[in-house]
């Protein structure tokens, strides 16, 4: 296959949709030769803030002299973006070699009758062949759903485990109270590794402490004490953890603050596994950081913000930004969410600093909430709101009309962000 044809491919697998389980990831990776073993990986699990712990860690990583792979979902700007080596996405040629070899392994799996992969699974297994073709140093993977069933949990061997901030999601999916989804999200734990996590509800600590302790693993947990010197900035921040000071970011949002505490907590853990990361590449690598789509400022007269609140805890988070950069500002949002989302739960947390609201649907994609949904939602809250046609029509009529001192937020789900930003790009 060629790229066009491995793409239509891939498309067509997705169209089935995902199944929860690892027997066909596992019996997958073994007829590719279980291209998995030999890697180093750190394994990130979570809710709010994999991803952007992830740029932290890969950043700093690749600073330090090392090759990584990053394995990312979802993506916001092109299908390649999920796989990339040092930042630079896969290529065209590599993508449609290692497809067509997955194809033939699934073909052969439906001849035995079994299972065939998903989408998801064949995308895992890709990077993982990708990242052992290209002699990866290190490996840094983000779960997909959950944990337990999730098609990255087919990996036996871990260097690391990293836990982001644990909250409700995919109720019903993943468990129905927080000890579940803790549960299910702590399942990644290996045995004998080492495990560092966000400051969590105690109800997720206490899942991770005993989980960890069943499996002789070592955890270690961020420790808000030791975070001070905090200094706010839409463009940099800074702050200092435990004997390490002035530590500087370029990702916006108050609750970045955390997730760098995290990474600075899983560097230390890394050092200490034999990676030789210095303090000047530590500095370096967060500084460098960038993670699209997370609070990040898209525009600037009017000033435009774009994030992938969700959920109610990335609502919550997204709340403390908006209180701490723009106290006294008339916002203006644009939202977007999937229909099987906390949507009630993320307008009615950030309802309260709304002056308007202009209700998209995330295009082509069935999961969507209805715009006249989304709609009808917010009008419960008293806020104003319309709906347009289209995510273009959205920015347009949002940049025309704001004020330079007002600030236009989009918002939702992630699967739309790219769409905006480029609309926003296309307006100059």
């Amino acid at each position: 296959m060629n790229y066009e044809e491995a793409r239509v491919y891939l498309d067509n697998v997705a169209k089935y949709g995902s199944v929860l389980g690892l027997d066909a990831m596992r019996e997958l990776l073994k007829r590719l030769g279980n291209p998995e073993k030999g890697l180093k990986i750190i394994h990130i699990a979570g809710t709010n803030g994999k991803g952007s712990v992830l740029a932290f860690l890969s950043t700093v990583l690749t600073e330090s002299g090392y090759r990584v792979g990053r394995y990312i979902s979802p993506t916001l700007f092109s299908y390649r973006e999920r796989i990339q080596v040092d930042g630079a996405y896969i290529e065209k040629e590599p993508l449609a070699r290692l497809v067509t070899k997955i194809r033939e392994a699934s073909e052969s799996m439906d001849r035995d009758g079994l299972r065939t992969p998903t989408a998801f699974e064949i995308e895992t297994a890709l990077g993982l062949l990708y990242f052992a073709e290209k002699k990866c140093d290190a490996v840094v993977l983000e779960t997909g759903m959950g944990g337990r069933d999730d098609a990255t949990n087919a990996i036996e061997e871990v260097l690391m485990e990293v836990f982001a901030s644990i909250s409700l999601d995919h109720l019903g999916v993943l468990g129905n109270n927080l000890r579940e989804i803790a549960e299910c999200k702590a399942d990644i734990i290996r045995r004998n590794t080492l495990v560092v996590s966000a400051f969590q509800k105690e109800e997720a600590a206490e899942v991770l402490r005993s989980t960890a302790a069943e499996r002789n693993a070592k955890l270690i947990m961020v420790d808000p004490g030791k975070i001070s010197d905090v200094r706010y900035g839409v463009e940099e921040q800074s702050f200092s953890y435990g004997e390490e000071k002035d530590i500087r970011i370029h990702l916006a949002g108050a609750y970045q603050i955390e997730n760098a505490a995290l990474a600075t907590e899983a560097v230390q853990g890394l050092r200490s596994l034999g990676f030789a990361i210095s303090g000047d590449a530590f500095r370096r690598g967060m500084k460098k950081t960038v993670w699209r789509g997370r609070f990040t400022c898209i525009h600037k007269n009017p000033l435009v913000f774009m994030d992938g609140a969700h959920n109610e805890d990335a609502a919550k988070k997204l709340a403390a930004s908006i209180e701490t950069y723009f106290p006294g500002k008339k916002l203006f949002y644009i939202m977007g969410v999937f229909k099987d989302k906390e949507y009630e739960k993320v307008i009615r947390i950030t309802a309260p600093y709304a002056a308007r609201v202009t209700a998209v649907e995330t295009p082509g994609n069935p999961r969507a909430l209805p715009r006249e949904e989304l709609k009808k939602a917010w009008e419960v809250h008293h806020v104003p709101v319309m709906t347009a046609d289209s995510i273009e029509q959205a920015v347009k009529e949002n940049i025309e009309t704001a004020g330079k001192d007002e600030v236009i937020l989009i918002f939702g789900s992630l699967s739309f962000l790219g769409e905006a930003e480029k609309a926003v790009k296309e307006l100059g």
